[in-house]
């Protein structure tokens, strides 16, 4: 049995032109999508101002709270009676005080000199206004006692001169702490706002 020859098969002529056309194998054929660019995040600060109370501001408020406490000063005769050191504390105005009470009419005319000069003085803060008339307001709260005693008459004896003189020590102390809080409050430039009177101020300067 002759044997066939043995064809060999020879790989066809590399075409250079057209293996430059086909894709590579190992490089994708679909185009690349890329995230387009990103703008850069920009932070933006922002500062708050803080504007001190003027001094003057400051002087005018306090000094009007000296009014409701100088005449309240008269509620604390029983304490003062019953004990003595509470009216140490008091002393260093013992010449100020004295002054005021030298001036005729020295409570009408300081009313009407904080109402007029400063809480009706458009040129002047709010904060000035508002302080004065918080202590005009207190002031003309400390007379509503005084005619309830003279119209009710409770005597200087026996159990109505008791509650005179609970009613009497508990509206000093008030107009006492009213006062140290309406003084620091306005030296350290903050608004005070007193119980039973800021609200009734608050409506008359808006």
């Amino acid at each position: 049995m002759a044997s066939l020859p043995l064809l060999r098969l020879s790989p066809p002529p590399r075409n250079q032109k057209f293996a430059l056309l086909l894709p590579h194998p190992l490089k994708p054929t679909f185009p690349i999508l890329r995230a387009p660019p990103q703008k850069p995040i920009t932070t933006t600060r922002t500062t708050c101002s803080y504007t001190p109370t003027p001094a003057t501001d400051r002087l005018i408020s306090a000094a009007s709270y000296f009014l409701p406490f100088f005449n309240g000063l008269q509620y604390g005769r029983f304490l003062f009676t019953k004990y003595p050191s509470l009216s140490l504390p008091i002393q260093p105005l013992l010449p100020l005080l004295s002054f005021y009470h030298s001036i005729p009419y020295a409570s009408f005319v300081s009313f009407f000199a904080l109402y007029l000069g400063i809480v009706r003085n458009p040129s002047l803060s709010r904060y000035a206004r508002f302080n004065a008339l918080q202590a005009l307001v207190l002031d003309v709260l400390l007379v509503v006692p005084m005619l309830v005693q003279r119209i009710i008459s409770p005597g200087r004896s026996g159990i109505g001169l008791k509650i005179t003189a609970w009613a009497h020590s508990g509206i000093f102390a008030f107009v006492v702490a009213c006062f140290v809080y309406g003084v620091v409050s306005s030296v350290l430039g903050k608004t005070p706002y007193l119980p039973l009177v800021a609200e009734a101020a608050g409506r008359q300067l808006e």
